[in-house]
């Protein structure tokens, strides 16, 4: 009887007789463990970028106009930019924003958000921004500067460093809100830019323009109708109970207010996130199978070829098993090279694609990322396998007596 280190020993053989045909077949493997282990570590990357942004905003909770169709829904902010209509059953009232402010007080900073989406002119350029009109006295609380100050008159604002960059505005630069065409338009100078904020939920500042309050009734009016109430809680255990007082207090007789916070946007963002994830690995998934007839091929070609000496193996004494464990010995070799290779290949290429789609590596070696490479691996090796086991079956079934007849 043969020993399984010399089964073992057999199979190696069998692989290096064959180094062509064997490094083809587990190149399907390499390909295909990188293809999903990227797919799989871009997707986790995004989601835990993602998850991080609005984490750091998990204390704000955004009060707006009830509008029946829960309040803003789908993706967007509800302080995401975009045109307030005036209408008055989409924006707070004054009397609200006291209410709001009277239980919410305790718990952080409740402060009312004038917004509108116009055009402004910088020189000769026209474009669209978004304009935010705030009370001067929370703009510092809730508002950080890269540089310049926070605006102290009705003539001066605060530009988000993403509009600062394209419109080459610098402290002292003088913006013109309005269309000339159109109308009368509002000049106000540059005194701050702000620090990047990236995604949120309560103000989208990154390219907005943000004056005083005072600034905003007097170019658009309107005094005392907010397009939504945010509300900055000190302690991250009292979300839910401000949450729940507003939404009684307000809502007691009809639905008046919606009360948000990221944990929703989280929710339906990392729920879509790892929808697309799963598409994409799917489809990077068909390369495996591509790679699993390739395997099968090169098993069912090498029982074929070999069935002289299956034949010797079992005249001497070689039990069925040990013929099964020959050639799956055979398949698990390809699927150990080819799915070790592909995880080598899968951090650099993996870091290569994280870092042009998600535009940092921040989060590439965290667990949730560096798993995709782990499973990709196990997925290609067990692929190799399962593929090698009926043309293992077959070579172990082989009548003895007519394999040594084969020429």
């Amino acid at each position: 009887m043969i020993g399984k280190d010399i089964i073992l020993q057999l199979s190696v053989r069998s692989v290096r007789l064959h180094f062509l045909r064997s490094v083809l077949a587990a190149l399907g493997i390499v390909i295909g463990v990188v293809a999903i282990a990227a797919m799989g570590m871009m997707g986790a990357n995004m989601t835990l970028s993602v998850t991080d942004d609005l984490s750091e905003m998990a204390n704000v909770l955004t009060v707006t106009a009830y509008t029946g169709n829960g309040g803003g829904g789908g993706f967007g902010p509800p302080g995401g930019g975009g045109s307030s209509s005036g209408s008055d059953d989409e924006l707070l009232t004054e009397s609200q924003f006291r209410d709001i402010e009277k239980i919410a007080a305790k718990y952080g900073t409740v402060y009312a958000v004038y917004q509108e989406s116009d055009t402004i002119e910088i020189g000769d350029d026209t474009r669209k921004a978004t304009i935010y009109g705030l009370d001067p006295d929370v703009i510092p609380e809730v508002l950080t500067l890269a540089e310049g100050a926070y605006p102290k008159s009705t003539a001066s604002v605060v530009v988000g460093p993403t509009i600062a960059e394209r419109n080459d505005l610098k402290i002292g630069s003088k913006i013109d809100i309005g269309d000339s065409d159109e109308g009368s338009t509002t000049t106000v100078r540059v005194v701050g830019i702000l620090e990047e904020r990236g995604m949120s939920m309560d103000l989208s500042t990154d390219s907005a323009i943000i004056g005083s309050e005072k600034l905003f009734v007097g170019i658009y009016g309107g005094e005392g109708e907010y397009k939504q109430v945010n509300i900055a809680v000190d302690n991250l255990d009292d979300v839910d109970t401000v949450k729940t007082e507003i939404e009684e207090q307000l809502n007691k007789k009809n639905d008046e207010v919606t009360v948000s916070d990221s944990s929703r946007m989280l929710e339906s963002i990392t729920s879509t996130l790892s929808t697309m994830t799963t598409f994409v690995m799917a489809i990077a998934g068909i390369s495996l199978l591509v790679a699993a007839v390739s395997i099968f091929n090169v098993m069912m070609m090498s029982v074929n070829e070999r069935i002289r000496e299956i034949g010797i193996l079992r005249s001497i004494g070689t039990q069925r098993d040990e013929i099964l464990k020959m050639f799956v010995y055979e398949a698990g070799i390809l699927g150990l090279v080819g799915a070790g290779i592909g995880a080598v290949l899968s951090l650099a290429i993996g870091y290569v694609v994280v870092l042009g789609m998600v535009g940092t590596a921040e989060y590439f070696f965290a667990p949730d990322s560096i798993v995709y490479v782990l499973m990709a691996t196990l997925v290609g090796i067990v692929i190799c396998v399962v593929t090698g086991v009926y043309p293992a079956w077959r070579a172990s079934n082989l009548d003895p007596i007519e394999a040594l007849r084969a020429e």
